[in-house]
């Protein structure tokens, strides 16, 4: 199954609305990822972390064009993020150093190419503040559904430079997103663990890591590791 039409991605100029998602003045050589739940200490801190650990993992210094942040739709600003979060990335290996949490502003989503939030609600939230965001926000489990549908052969080889094959791979997913539904409505969330014990956070740390291996893949066309 490929993407239709336009959402193909290969040889396809960016849209003005693309354009102005990145400040004037800034480089567009890098490609900015934006995961974004409600306090910004617990699923968003984890998605931030796994997704720059598996970057990294896959293409080393050649995946410095994607830049992975998160905010919070009630962010606590300055928090750092729960101890069972980090917990959670340390079973993985991903480094939870250096975090503080931060609230949802208006720049963070101007500023972002690709937004993936952690349930319908978040998304809505972001696609209310306006920036043209529509096109570029997604729950994650969402965009990993439209991920595995696109046919990676649509989009640019690496060797174009990770930075064009992820604005192909938002471009694709978007085009997709009207006709391949998910199969309910809990099938788009990932489930808030503050609070809960550790046994949930590695929990909802499985589902977020199951959800993001199809995506880390599709943008930097590099499997896991067996």
């Amino acid at each position: 199954m490929t993407a239709p039409g336009s959402g193909r991605g290969i040889g396809n100029g960016e849209s003005a609305a693309e354009i102005t998602t990145t400040f004037v003045g800034l480089p567009r050589d890098s490609f900015r990822i934006l995961h974004v739940s409600t306090g910004n200490v617990c699923r968003s801190p984890i998605t931030e972390r796994l997704t720059r650990h598996a970057v990294r993992e896959r293409l080393g210094i050649l995946g410095g064009g994607l830049i992975v942040e998160s905010a919070g739709t009630w962010g606590h600003e300055g928090a750092p993020m729960e101890s069972h979060a980090e917990t959670v990335l340390a079973d993985f290996g991903a480094d939870a150093s250096g975090f503080t949490g931060r609230e949802l502003l208006d720049e963070h989503v101007i500023r972002a190419d690709l937004v993936l939030t952690a349930t319908r609600d978040h998304r809505a939230q972001v696609i209310s503040m306006g920036h043209s965001a529509g096109l570029r926000t997604f729950t994650l489990k969402e965009f990993t559904r439209l991920v595995k549908a696109i046919d990676p052969v649509t989009l640019p080889p690496l060797e174009e430079g990770v930075v064009v094959r992820a604005r192909a791979l938002v471009r694709a997913a978007a085009a997709l997103r009207g006709w391949l539904l998910a199969p309910n409505a809990e099938a788009d969330e990932v489930y808030d663990p503050y609070g809960a014990p550790l046994t949930f956070f590695r929990s909802i740390g499985d589902e977020i890591h199951q959800a993001l291996d199809p995506v880390v893949t599709a943008l930097t066309g590099v499997p896991a590791k067996m």
